[in-house]
């Protein structure tokens, strides 16, 4: 398959297995396609009808050859099946110590915010070998993050978090489209995946135009927006505490619970009577349009700093949320 002259480059781990699951399914397909399209003129030659007084004769059926077109396309596609699961699930999971990269789609630019505080427009900077995790979401339309190089490809939605990973394994500069039509100048939405060798990434993280860290920026907005005076350590406030929330169980009002993730998180802030934490009333008001994209991550990510130590028991006496 290596030099093929339509063929893209494979610039990401798991770009190969993505072509040879393509490949194949375009052999199966081109075979059986002229396989028909032989078999139809074959059969337009050999019984064409020689005589206006010509009549074909009967056919009863053929058991064992219906049985054959019919097992044979079954096994060609469990066989797509299983192989296409696999690598979906494979490939759906970043591994831990992905690096976090946070992307906000917007008609029609791609935002991109560093955990460190980098922020690009239209590009991507990103260290050779090391895996990539992009949360994504939209302030307006339904965009998609495609870089062909990677083989990756994932919808950007409004009101929603995404996520896909990979793993560059080539130097170079790689081109970012947005998939999915997203209204006039959908065309120009476009940008470029840098992938630096990792003493150069390094070098570009200290030399690029770098702001507070997203878990900084989030603090100051954590204290400026009155989180704190609710959501107290101790778990004696108004609020649960959210010492070590992140990634563990959260039980809620009806015995039911969720695992506090960006979602969880997120939802929390914009719509916070959705899921009430168990022993809390429903007090804290919505910041549905108080807070950019950007900041909702600065803030998750805050949060997500805060540790993986469970949060301490809530005193016995009647909390408020």
């Amino acid at each position: 398959m290596h030099g093929l002259p339509f063929q893209l480059a494979q610039a990401s781990t798991i770009a190969r297995s993505v072509d040879q699951l393509y490949y194949f399914i375009m052999v199966v397909t081109l075979f059986f396609t002229a396989l028909i399209f032989l078999t139809i003129f074959y059969f337009m030659i050999k019984y064409r009808r020689r005589s206006p007084d010509e009549r074909p004769k009967a056919i009863e059926g053929n058991i064992p050859l219906e049985i054959f077109w019919t097992a044979v396309p079954t096994l060609i596609v469990a066989v797509i099946f299983v192989w296409s699961s696999t690598l979906y699930f494979r490939n759906s999971e970043p591994p831990k110590g992905s690096m976090e990269v946070f992307v906000t789609g917007k008609q029609w630019m791609w935002k991109i915010e560093h955990s460190g505080g980098q922020r690009e427009i239209n590009a991507l900077h990103v260290p050779l070998g090391r895996p990539v995790k992009l949360t994504m979401t939209s302030e307006d339309v339904i965009h998609d993050f495609y870089v062909p190089a990677f083989r990756v490809k994932k919808d950007v939605l409004p009101g929603r978090y995404t996520s896909l990973w990979f793993t560059a394994t080539k130097v170079g500069t790689y081109h970012l489209f947005c998939g999915q039509y997203c209204g006039a100048f959908h065309a120009g939405m476009i940008g470029s995946v840098i992938v630096l060798k990792p003493d150069d990434y390094e070098r570009w993280l200290a030399g690029g135009t770098q702001g507070e860290s997203m878990e900084a920026a989030g603090e100051k907005l954590f204290q400026s927006n009155g989180c704190v005076t609710c959501h107290l350590a101790d778990g004696s406030g108004v609020g649960p505490s959210l010492l070590g929330v992140y990634g563990h169980s959260v039980k809620l009002n009806g015995g039911t619970s969720v695992t506090a993730d960006d979602a969880y998180v997120r939802e929390s802030i914009l719509n916070p009577r959705a899921k009430i934490v168990a022993g809390y009333t429903p007090v804290m008001p919505t910041f549905q349009g108080q807070l950019t994209e950007a900041q909702i991550g600065d803030l998750i990510a805050y949060v997500r700093s805060l540790g993986n130590a469970q949060p301490k028991p809530k005193p016995k006496e009647e909390g408020k949320q």
